[in-house]
């Protein structure tokens, strides 16, 4: 392996959330931080060093990106999602959040439902709310512990104020990899009823071996027309810090309303350092995500089988995509505050307590294990112990 993702990188006082703000997050100092999804790997080499050359220039003034900046894009999407697109397609934003938001003023109206599909990551729900839009709930199902969509319940669900849906696409936190099919047939009914896709991929490159993602937008040119998709290289390279992503829009009317908002926020400019990180990640990073992912996935079978063997109580969503593992912990008969308690307070273990997820998350956990191998198995076995004082 080229790179060493068993080198510890000591993350303590740096300003880190997920761990200078342990104290104030769980109550706890000691704990082990598994709960932000950022990764406790060092950002790749190339791309450092691509920063500190432009360091070398010490001036730090006013910048535009550069005809590499979208051509690294194009070029990454193409040969890692089969994906073509066009230069013009491509809107900037400082970040994937202020992206959901952004389109919310975009494209719907005070009063205007927006549907999500629970468990899923909770931005979505202030992205929708803070805005004066009505949240309507697609539920996933959960089917023996495989989470599918619901269609029968969201074509029931839209009417004539439903304007957007914002799906997961791969799902954050239960790990689905959406197949061809389950995404053409969500677009079928989103065309049929006239509802606009926003579609947050920023977990795209972040596949699992054995599981193959679909860009929504790349299915046909008329889903492609009522697609937005979000996509930015903070989740796969580590690179959350420096603010930077993309808003791909093939459909013109639809980005100028994109790219209005942004310019009447005056926050279109970004920074120097996401854009030459950026360039960076997808102009040489195929090597070192491939080495990141086989590592991850050992740690995924790793908790797996920990939990199959010494741990049955807890039972593993077995992700098909992204860091985290979605746990399955209602054996235990506990609230989520319980959970949440028990973990902190008796394993030294912070996670994201799955209810804050929304519907469906009750009774879960959510693991980040983009960690070393030595910190997963400190964590699996302090979660052992803590749980052999409940048998």
């Amino acid at each position: 392996m080229l790179w060493n993702f068993d080198k510890p990188v000591k993350r303590e006082g740096t300003n880190c959330i997920k761990y200078d703000l342990r104290d104030e997050t769980f109550g706890v100092k000691d704990i082990i931080p598994m709960w932000v999804a950022d990764m406790d790997f060092n950002c790749p080499d190339f791309v450092i060093s691509s920063l500190r050359e432009r360091l070398n220039h010490e001036i730090c003034g006013y910048s535009f990106r550069p005809p590499e900046y979208y051509s690294s894009i194009i070029n990454w999407l193409k040969i890692r999602q089969k994906w073509t697109i066009e230069k013009e397609w491509i809107c900037f934003c400082p970040g994937i959040v202020p992206a959901l938001n952004i389109c919310t003023l975009a494209f719907t109206q005070p009063g205007d439902n927006i549907i999500i599909q629970p468990p899923v990551y909770f931005p979505f729900v202030s992205a929708v709310e803070s805005h004066g839009r009505n949240l309507i709930y697609n539920n996933l199902k959960n089917n023996d512990g495989r989470w599918e969509m619901d269609f029968d319940s969201l074509y029931d669900s839209i009417d004539s104020k439903t304007k957007m849906i914002i799906i997961s696409n791969p799902h954050n936190p239960v790990g689905r990899v959406w197949s061809r099919d389950e995404l053409k047939r969500l677009a079928d009914i989103c065309m049929k009823k006239n509802v606009l896709i926003l579609s947050d991929e920023i977990h795209s490159d972040l596949v699992l071996p054995g599981f193959t993602h679909t860009p929504m937008a790349s299915l046909s040119e008329e889903i492609s027309a009522g697609t937005i998709t979000c996509i930015a290289p903070s989740k796969t390279f580590n690179l959350a810090g420096l603010s930077t992503s993309s808003v791909i829009i093939s459909n013109p009317v639809l980005r100028k309303s994109f790219n209005r908002i942004v310019e009447n926020l005056h926050i279109g400019n970004g920074n120097i350092f996401g854009t030459i990180a950026s360039i960076s990640a997808y102009s040489h990073g195929h090597d070192w995500v491939d080495a990141l992912l086989e590592y991850i996935d050992i740690n995924i079978d790793f908790v797996d089988d920990y939990c199959r063997k010494m741990i049955p109580e807890i039972i593993p969503v077995m992700p098909e995509a992204t860091y985290m593992i979605w746990l399955d912990c209602r054996k235990f008969g506990m609230s989520g505050k319980e959970l949440q308690k028990f973990f902190v307070t008796r394993a030294g273990v912070g996670m994201n307590e799955g209810s804050t997820f929304g519907p469906g998350g009750e009774g879960f956990m959510r693991m980040n294990v983009a960690t070393t191998h030595d910190t997963v198995l400190k964590a699996m076995e302090q979660i052992e112990k803590a749980v052999s004082t409940l048998r």
